[in-house]
């Protein structure tokens, strides 16, 4: 066992379905530390591919768009054909990390063909709607998920509930090892650590709703809620507007005076600024309201809690849970208009100090990967290599089914 725990380098292949997707940044610098060499190949919502992701060279399939499933499945059948062209990557490779089951198609391939004794890994960060669907082709997409897994080493997940309400549920005791690494605030991003936030007392009450903003039924909740409340509640919008999704966007934020626009931003360098400029952080999602949004743990509630900000969340999903667990947050439930309206119009300094409080007092290594998470993820891929050069030195592997 001393030899698997030994550090090792990895040289890693990383199959990612967005290269220009900032959490494949953040993966790839949690792994820094530990890696040899690094390769990222994927797909590009950009005209064209990065030369580079986190400073490791990137190969692009092609350009793929937000919200096409359609066309992003024929993009990966067409990169499964010509898969040959990877072959000098893969050559050495002791980790090969799938992003989402997309790539997961072509990892898989490509580790059996190119590098079988490398470790595959599989990120399921988040669960498509048609996934959990009854239809033929949500039925066909969970035997899809289940004839992958058994070729995979390590399940890597950034929620518990990931497991126990999707791939459990799909796929029984047939799983393979998993590896819990949430969506934490890292370390090495930033330079110096948040000092201790003295927020300005309200009203105005500040919501800041970052990063990806593609959940059309918050947008709306946040414009009535700063409509009803005029000078009371002001609303902030960074980030990345998914117009896919919201493409009435624009008009919606200015119809609603209190909501605000502000743009992108950079998270290595600016969360300490946006997070400390507002009271509370939004953490709720619908966009896939059934499924993904009822289960994952978001960026946005660790950068918010790390830097003061009161996390706004659903008390039955899974977010709610963790912020109950922590005794931390406001939650609340439906019908939410009506008890947003409620906590806002009757919210005084007082209770906000002892919300803020409650969200100080949390263990910073509840928002903030030090370093741990990294090297659980690195210990873990370790483990699963050792055994998979076992398996490999007790006889040659039989090529997996397909």
């Amino acid at each position: 066992m001393a030899d698997v725990m030994r550090p090792s380098p990895m040289h890693l292949v990383y199959l990612v379905h967005d290269l220009g997707d900032p959490a494949v940044l953040r993966r790839l610098d949690m792994l820094r530390p530990r890696l040899a060499t690094a390769v990222v190949i994927g797909f590009h919502r950009a005209a064209t591919a990065p030369a580079e992701v986190a400073g490791w060279p990137a190969i692009g399939l092609g350009q793929t768009a937000d919200a096409r499933l359609g066309q992003r499945v024929l993009s990966v059948l067409r990169a499964r054909m010509l898969l040959r062209r990877l072959r000098p990557q893969l050559a050495g490779a002791t980790v090969v990390i799938a992003r989402q089951l997309e790539m997961l198609v072509l990892a898989r391939s490509a580790r059996d063909l190119y590098a079988r004794d490398a470790v595959l890994a599989y990120e399921c960060l988040d669960i498509h709607r048609l996934m959990v669907g009854r239809s033929p082709v949500s039925t066909a997409l969970r035997g899809l998920e289940g004839h992958l897994l058994r070729g995979v080493d390590l399940l890597i997940v950034s929620s518990p509930a990931f497991i126990r309400e999707h791939l459990s549920a799909a796929h029984g005791l047939r799983l393979p090892p998993v590896c819990l690494v949430e969506n934490k605030v890292l370390r090495s991003d930033h330079a110096a650590l948040p000092a201790p936030v003295t927020k300005p007392p309200g009203p105005p009450w500040r919501i800041g709703w970052y990063g990806v903003l593609r959940c059309r039924r918050s947008l709306l909740l946040l414009a009535a809620l700063a409509r009803q409340l005029p000078g009371q509640v002001v609303v902030d919008l960074r980030g990345r507007p998914s117009r896919a999704a919201i493409p009435d966007f624009d008009a919606i934020v200015a119809a609603a005076p209190g909501l605000n626009f502000l743009g992108a931003y950079d998270r290595r360098r600016d969360l300490a600024d946006i997070y400390g400029a507002v009271h509370f952080t939004w953490a709720i999602d619908f966009y896939e309201s059934d499924a993904n949004s009822r289960w994952l743990l978001p960026n946005r509630l660790y950068e918010g809690g790390l830097h003061g900000a009161v996390p706004i969340a659903l008390a039955a999903v899974e977010t709610g849970r963790w912020l109950a667990a922590q005794d931390a947050g406001m939650l609340i439930e439906e019908p939410l208009s009506d008890a947003l309206l409620r906590y806002f119009s009757d919210l005084r300094q007082d209770a906000y100090v002892i919300a803020a409080a409650r969200v100080a007092s949390v263990p910073r290594g509840a928002w903030l990967d030090e370093g741990q998470d990294g090297e659980r993820l690195a210990a873990a891929l370790r483990i699963r290599r050792h055994a998979r050069r076992q398996a490999t030195s007790a006889g040659p592997l039989e090529p997996t089914p397909r």
